[in-house]
């Protein structure tokens, strides 16, 4: 039996076993090509490894890290299970195993970004007219479990400055300003207004893979940021002596700060050392901990969501009350306060108000309405 495509070419002869078959068969392509679903079944027989590197070299606006991160997943868990299998071939059920599997020996952070590989290479193979859906939508995924995040004191935050030593301007930069460590790595002396204590955040460098990438800040938003005065004098002597390599915070050797080797060598032992002096324990935190922190600091000092949206570069305020709903409980006690105060001061001259009873919790009923 042969049909015709939606542009009107006529198919490959293809064969059935019955009359009826071949009656079903073409009920559904002319079903699908009247919604606009039809798919070329010559196009869908491709590999997946082909689709997956087509939607890789497609990712041209995502961060380097975020692309190390796709490619990693692809090479490791995607490609070894689906590259050889054609896209038609892949089916909903098979997916949902997979991810089922990863979970048992990954994260659920981790197996949710592989999934996302995966999905997104075959919505990808969609969008460009080889498959009608995609079947790995609709996952059932596992849970991602909200870990304690660790937020340091003022107290805390100096005594870690002062363990770091000739780091210890670094260390509060980082706790009072939110940067990013690749944010802060890349900062020149040109970005900083000491005068104003304001730095301004124009570009980031990455370690991808041992190799350094520079680019724009994350989500491509510059901003500045302000920092308090207790840093006037350690970033002065900084952007001097940075002048020297352009950089305001570098090796002895002037070379880039690479994040991990100053977590193993200077952050991490001084953390440790604070740990088993304190008689309360000191937080086991990272330096990415001391952006929370400056985000706790900042929010205790009574900046707003849409302040500290701004000096942490996050994409909306919505993000930034996600992410740190937690230290804003304050905020909706002052809510329930503001409206028992409204509620309280709308029954005042009110010739049937009664005298309010601070005791029962509740204003008085106003009289029903006769009208």
């Amino acid at each position: 039996m042969r049909y015709r495509r939606p542009d009107n070419k006529q198919t490959d002869k293809r064969g059935f076993r019955t009359k009826r078959e071949a009656q079903n068969f073409l009920a559904t392509v002319e079903t699908s090509k009247l919604r606009g679903e039809w798919v070329d079944p010559t196009r869908s027989r491709v590999r997946l490894s082909e689709v997956a590197e087509a939607w890789y070299a497609s990712k041209i606006r995502v961060k380097p890290t975020t692309r190390s991160g796709y490619r990693n997943s692809l090479d490791k868990h995607v490609l070894p299970e689906w590259g050889g299998v054609r896209i038609v071939d892949i089916d909903h059920a098979g997916v949902q195993s997979w991810v089922a599997c990863l979970s048992t020996t990954l994260s659920a952070s981790s197996t949710r970004q592989v999934y996302l590989v995966l999905s997104g290479a075959l919505a990808f193979a969609v969008r460009d007219g080889r498959l009608a859906r995609n079947v790995a939508a609709d996952i059932e995924l596992p849970r991602l479990s909200k870990s304690e995040r660790q937020y340091l004191s003022h107290a805390q935050v100096r005594a870690l400055a002062d363990e770091t030593a000739e780091w210890s301007t670094l260390i509060r930069f980082l706790a009072y300003s939110g940067l990013r460590w690749g944010e802060l790595a890349a900062l020149r002396p040109a970005d900083m207004d000491l005068a104003n204590r304001i730095v301004h955040v124009r570009r980031a460098v990455a370690d991808v893979r041992g190799t350094l990438v520079w680019g724009s800040p994350k989500a491509h938003e510059q901003r500045t940021v302000p920092y308090p005065s207790l840093l006037d004098e350690g970033m002065s002597d900084h952007v001097v002596s940075g002048r020297r390599y352009d950089l305001v915070f570098s090796t002895s050797a002037g070379a880039v700060l690479r994040g991990g080797n100053f977590r193993r060598r200077v952050f991490g032992p001084a953390v440790a050392r604070l740990h088993l002096a304190s008689p309360n324990g000191f937080p086991q935190i990272t330096p990415h901990d001391l952006r929370h922190t400056a985000a706790s600091l900042a929010i205790s000092a009574g900046a707003n969501v849409k302040i500290l949206q701004r000096m942490l570069g996050h994409a909306s305020a919505a993000m930034t009350l996600d992410v740190y709903a937690d230290l804003f409980p304050e905020d909706l006690t002052s809510v329930s306060i503001a409206l028992d105060r409204a509620a309280r001061d709308s029954f005042v001259g009110k010739p049937w108000a009664k005298p309010y009873d601070d005791s029962s919790g509740a204003p008085p009923e106003a009289p029903p309405d006769r009208g």
